[in-house]
């Protein structure tokens, strides 16, 4: 073999090799993309995602004198057969203090039914302020047929929102929750066992 067809055979060898590892990262990439893009959006508060913090930081928030309307929305996907809303749909906090509302979901069926929350916050540039403390979307909620489950949302608004440029004027939060069929049908706490 020459030595041009020996170096030409190493190139084309390393090219394959390149594409492979490259190929490789790419699918690395696609399945780390879930998670980072749910890490990155809870710690920004990107597309309205709130933040969740501890009892204990919750505890060394300060209250301030200005109120602010907290509006609560609830929503159903078709497959669950539930009924789900806000005991209260408005409420008024003091930014800092923490407050608590309640759902009241209920499982219309004659069967058990396991669901799942996801949640948002409008307008999106308040989800990085908005914090929760306690709240059932933090873990997949088993129903009875006919139960009725009060749900509560330990939350509160962090004093910072008044210093952002973008954020000091909003006077109004919408938190929204959208309650789907769990895939299993099993409900899993937030410790990853099933319950």
């Amino acid at each position: 073999m020459s030595t041009a067809a020996s170096t030409l055979s190493d190139k084309n060898r390393r090219s394959a090799m390149m594409a492979a590892l490259m190929g490789l990262g790419m699918l690395g990439m696609g399945y780390a993309a879930v998670p980072l893009y749910e890490i990155f959006c809870r710690v920004t508060g990107y597309g309205g995602t709130t933040q969740r913090t501890d009892a204990a930081t919750a505890a060394t928030v300060q209250s301030t004198s200005r109120v602010m309307s907290i509006r609560f929305d609830s929503n159903v996907n078709s497959a669950l057969p539930w009924t789900f809303k806000p005991e209260n749909p408005v409420d008024r906090v003091s930014v800092g203090a923490k407050d608590m509302a309640i759902y009241l979901a209920t499982n219309e069926s004659t069967e058990p039914v396991v669901g799942t929350a996801t949640f948002n916050v409008t307008p999106v540039q308040a989800g990085q302020y908005f914090h929760k403390v306690q709240c059932f979307c933090f873990t997949e909620q088993l129903l009875k047929p006919g139960e009725t489950m009060r749900m509560p949302v330990l939350y509160y608004v962090d004093p910072a929102i008044l210093e952002d440029p973008e954020t000091r004027d909003i006077e109004e939060i919408t938190l929204s929750y959208t309650f789907y069929r769990s895939k299993d049908g099993l409900a899993v706490d937030a410790a990853g066992g099933k319950i």
